[in-house]
C-alpha cells in the first residue's frame, strides 16, 4: 500500500481541499431515491468529506480509504460535528470484491475526487453485486485544479509551483473532459444507466487557502518541510499579487450510473 497521504498532508486536506455543496449531494439522493433506510459506501472518502454529508441524509455510511491517517482525521470530524452514523475502514478499490461478504443492497456508492487513483473499469463491474435495484454509482469532480484553471492568478499560481518544484504542473485529477469521458463511457460498458450533471459556484481565495490547497495534493515524500513552507508561500503570494482578487470557479461535476 502507497502511504502518500498521510502526516502533515492530512492536516492540509482537511483544511483547504473544497468541500461539496449540499446541492451535489442531494442531486445523488435524488438519483437513486435514498431514504432513511439506507446505507451508503464511501470509497477513498479521505477526511470524510463527502461521508459526512450522506451521513445526515441515510441510515449508515461507510467510509474507505486506504490511508489510516486520513481515516483518523475522518473520525475526529465526524465526532466533532456529532455524526454518529458512519463506519470506517482501511481498504482500496482493488478490495471492493471481498467487501461483498460484508455490504449488500447498498442505496449508493460515492467517489470523490479519487478515481483518478482507481482502476475505475474493473471497479465499475466490481460494485454492480453490493447495490440495491435502483440504487448506483456516483463519482463528483470537484473543481478543476487551482493550477489548470482559466484565470491570470491561476496561469502565474501554474507557472510558479513549476519554478519552485521543478516538475510540470498538468495533473487534472481526472478532472478534464476527455477523462470525464472515459469515466461515463466505461460506466455504460459495465451496464449502468449513465447521467451526467453539475453544479456550479464562486469561492473568493487567499493566498494561504491557495497554498493549503496544494499542499493538500502532495505526496507526504513531496511536500515541502515545514522549516520552508513559510518561504514558499510568500514566493507564490508574490507571484500572485498583481493579479488579485483570486476568484475560484468551481464546477462540481456528478457523474451517475443507476444500476
Amino acid at each position: 500500500m502507497d502511504l502518500r497521504f498521510r502526516g502533515d498532508v492530512v492536516d492540509f486536506y482537511q483544511r483547504y481541499r473544497r468541500g461539496y455543496p449540499d446541492a451535489a449531494v442531494d442531486l445523488v439522493v435524488d438519483e437513486f431515491s435514498l431514504s432513511p433506510d439506507d446505507v451508503v459506501l464511501d470509497l477513498g472518502c479521505g477526511t470524510g468529506q463527502l461521508t459526512v454529508p450522506f451521513a445526515g441524509r441515510v441510515r449508515a455510511v461507510v467510509g474507505v480509504d486506504p490511508e489510516p491517517d486520513m481515516l483518523a482525521r475522518a473520525r475526529q470530524v465526524a465526532k466533532a460535528r456529532g455524526v454518529p452514523n458512519v463506519s470506517w475502514m482501511v481498504a482500496d478499490d482493488t478490495d471492493v470484491a471481498s467487501l461483498g461478504t460484508l455490504l449488500s443492497g447498498l442505496g449508493a456508492v460515492t467517489i470523490g475526487q479519487a478515481l483518478h487513483w482507481m482502476d475505475h473499469p474493473a471497479l465499475f463491474h466490481a460494485l454492480k453485486p453490493l447495490l440495491r435495484p435502483g440504487g448506483g454509482v456516483a463519482v463528483f469532480t470537484n473543481g478543476t485544479p487551482l493550477w489548470l484553471q482559466d484565470s491570470d492568478w491561476s496561469r502565474a499560481l501554474n507557472s510558479c509551483l513549476e519554478e519552485l518544484t521543478g516538475t510540470r504542473a498538468t495533473r487534472t485529477c481526472g478532472t478534464d473532459e476527455e477523462t470525464q469521458q472515459r469515466y461515463a463511457a466505461d460506466l455504460a460498458a459495465a451496464g449502468y444507466e449513465v447521467r451526467a450533471r453539475s453544479v456550479e459556484y464562486t469561492e473568493p481565495l487567499g493566498v494561504e487557502e491557495i497554498v493549503g490547497n496544494v499542499f493538500s495534493a502532495l505526496s507526504v515524500d513531496d511536500l515541502p518541510p515545514p522549516e520552508r513552507r513559510r518561504d514558499f508561500t510568500e514566493q507564490v503570494g508574490r507571484a500572485l499579487e498583481p493579479h488579485a482578487p483570486f476568484i475560484d470557479h468551481v464546477n462540481v461535476r456528478v457523474l451517475t450510473g443507476r444500476s
